[in-house]
C-alpha cells in the first residue's frame, strides 16, 4: 500500500487575510520554519542521551532495511518515540508531528517518517525477536530497584475494537458487552507506576491461565534477590492453578476469592463473633483456613466486612417494569459489606487489608495508559503489530514516568498533567556564531 495522497490548502507563505477583533491581520504558512510545539522536549532528550536507553534501543532494533532508499530504523524509532510521547494513539496521528523543525535533528535523524512507513516498519519486524528486544529493555527500566522489597501487581483490561482485526473476539467486556475486544495483560510494581510486562491476547483470553506462564518464566529467571515480597492480584488470580503455581515458587501471595458458596458460608459462619479485629477505613475482619472445592489444600483467608451507611436504593422487575424503592430505615439494622482475601503470609488482619486496598493503584495505571497514551489506539489488522506497540508505548511509559521522577521524586504525575509542566511549549531554533540556541 502506498502512501494516502495529501492535497496542499495554501502554497509555501502565501498569506491569508483575515478579520479579527484585534484588527486585519494576515497569515502564513512557513513548512521549513525550525519551530516546536513540544519546546522543553530537549530536557527529556539529554535524560535519553545521559542514560544510554536510546542508543542501547536504537542498535537493539532488530528492524533491517537493504533499500539505500528506505527509511532508517533510527527515524523510525525517533518518530514512533515522539508520537507516544505526544499522547497519539492512532498511526495518523503522525502528520501532526511529521514536520517538526527541531526534535529530529536533536534525536540524530535528518527528518521525521510518515505514518505509512512507520507501519511498514514494524511490519517488517519478526513478532518473536521484537517482543524479545522490547521485553529486554522494558526490564532495564526497573531492574536497578527489584533488590529492594517490593509488590508485583497483576491484572488485565480490554481494549475494544471496531473492525475486523485479528484476535477481535467477543469475551468479557463489562462496558460494552458484545463489541470484540484484545485483552491487554499486565504486571506492574507497585507504588512506582512503572510497567514490568504487558501481553495482547485475543478478546476472550482475559482470564489469568492464558497470560500466567509469561510471568512464572519471567519470575523463574529472577534471582532470588529480585524476586517480589509479594504477588498481589484481584479475585481471577484466586483459582487453584494461580495459587499452586506460586506456593511451588514459595511466591507469597495476596488475591481476592470470589464470593461462592462455600465462602458465603464461611461468612455466615463467623458472623455473629466477637473475634473481628480492626482493619482500617471503617473495616474489620477475622482470619480462617478454607479449603474449597478444587483447591488441594487448606488455605488462609481474611474475611472483612464493613457496615454500609446511607440509603440503599432496591430494584427489582415487575412483568418486564423494573421498580425502585428504598430500604426502611425505622427498624435498626446493621448491612455489611463483604471482601474475603487469600494469603499465604502471616501478616496481621490490619496489615493484610490495607496491603489489598492499596490495590486499588493498579486501576489508576491502566486509566493513564488507556486514556492518556497509547493502549487504547495504535491498531492494526494483525495482532503481531498490536504487540510491538503495546510493549513500545510502556517503554516510553517508563523512560517519561522516571523523567519525571527527577523533577517530582515524591509524587507521580500522570501524563496529563506532566505533559503540560514539562512537555509543552512552543520553541523556536536559531544558530549564531556557532551556538545553537532554543527559545522557549
Amino acid at each position: 500500500m502506498g502512501e494516502a495522497p495529501r492535497k496542499a490548502l495554501v502554497g509555501a507563505r502565501q498569506s491569508i487575510a483575515l478579520d479579527t477583533f484585534g484588527g486585519r491581520i494576515h497569515v502564513e504558512w512557513d513548512p521549513a520554519a525550525a519551530v516546536t510545539p513540544l519546546g522543553q522536549l530537549p530536557f527529556f532528550i539529554e535524560f535519553l542521551k545521559v542514560s544510554g536507553v536510546f542508543e542501547a534501543w536504537v542498535a537493539d532494533c532488530p528492524l533491517a532495511y537493504h533499500s539505500h532508499h528506505a527509511s532508517d530504523k533510527r527515524a523510525v524509532l525517533a518518530t514512533l518515540l515522539l508520537s507516544i510521547l505526544a499522547g497519539h494513539h492512532r498511526y495518523a496521528h503522525i502528520t501532526a508531528i511529521r514536520h517538526d523543525g527541531i526534535h529530529p535533528e536533536l534525536l540524530g535523524v535528518s527528518r521525521l517518517v510518515s505514518e505509512d512507513a512507520a507501519r511498514r516498519a514494524l511490519a517488517r519486524i519478526d513478532e518473536s525477536l521484537g517482543v524479545a528486544w522490547l521485553d529486554r529493555h522494558l526490564a532495564k527500566t526497573t531492574q536497578p530497584l527489584l533488590t529492594t522489597p517490593w509488590i508485583l501487581d497483576l491484572d488485565a483490561t480490554v481494549k475494544c475494537l471496531y473492525g475486523k482485526q485479528e484476535g477481535a473476539v467477543v469475551g468479557y467486556n463489562p462496558k460494552k458487552p458484545g463489541r470484540p475486544s484484545h485483552s491487554y495483560h499486565s504486571a506492574w510494581m507497585a507504588n512506582t507506576r512503572l510497567a514490568l510486562a504487558v501481553d495482547v491476547l485475543p478478546g476472550n483470553e482475559t482470564a489469568p491461565l492464558h497470560s500466567m506462564p509469561g510471568i512464572w518464566a519471567w519470575l523463574d529467571a529472577l534471582p532470588n534477590a529480585e524476586r517480589p515480597a509479594l504477588l498481589r492480584g484481584d479475585l481471577a488470580y484466586g483459582s487453584e492453578s494461580v495459587l499452586r503455581e506460586a506456593e511451588a515458587r514459595d511466591q507469597p501471595y495476596l488475591t481476592k476469592l470470589r464470593v461462592t458458596k462455600n465462602v458465603k458460608a464461611l461468612i455466615k459462619t463467623w458472623f455473629r463473633s466477637n473475634a473481628w479485629e480492626e482493619a482500617g477505613q471503617g473495616w474489620e475482619g477475622v482470619t480462617d483456613r478454607l479449603t474449597l472445592s478444587g483447591w488441594s489444600r487448606a488455605r488462609r483467608v481474611v474475611v472483612l466486612r464493613r457496615i454500609l451507611t446511607g440509603e440503599i436504593l432496591m430494584t427489582a422487575k415487575d412483568d418486564d417494569q423494573e421498580l425502585f424503592d428504598f430500604m426502611e430505615r425505622d427498624v435498626p439494622t446493621k448491612r455489611y459489606e463483604y471482601a474475603v482475601l487469600v494469603t499465604s503470609t502471616e501478616h496481621e488482619i490490619l496489615t493484610l487489608a490495607q496491603l489489598y486496598r492499596d490495590r486499588a493503584d493498579a486501576e489508576n495505571n491502566f486509566d493513564e495508559l488507556k486514556n492518556q497514551w497509547g493502549w487504547g489506539g495504535f491498531t492494526t489488522q494483525d495482532l503481531a503489530r498490536c504487540q510491538l506497540m503495546a510493549r513500545m508505548v510502556a517503554l516510553v511509559y517508563n523512560w517519561w514516568t522516571l523523567f519525571v521522577r527527577l523533577a517530582q521524586p515524591h509524587k507521580h504525575f500522570e501524563a496529563i498533567s506532566s505533559r503540560p509542566l514539562l512537555l509543552h511549549g512552543v520553541a523556536t531554533h536559531t544558530q549564531h556564531a556557532g551556538q545553537t540556541r532554543l527559545t522557549i
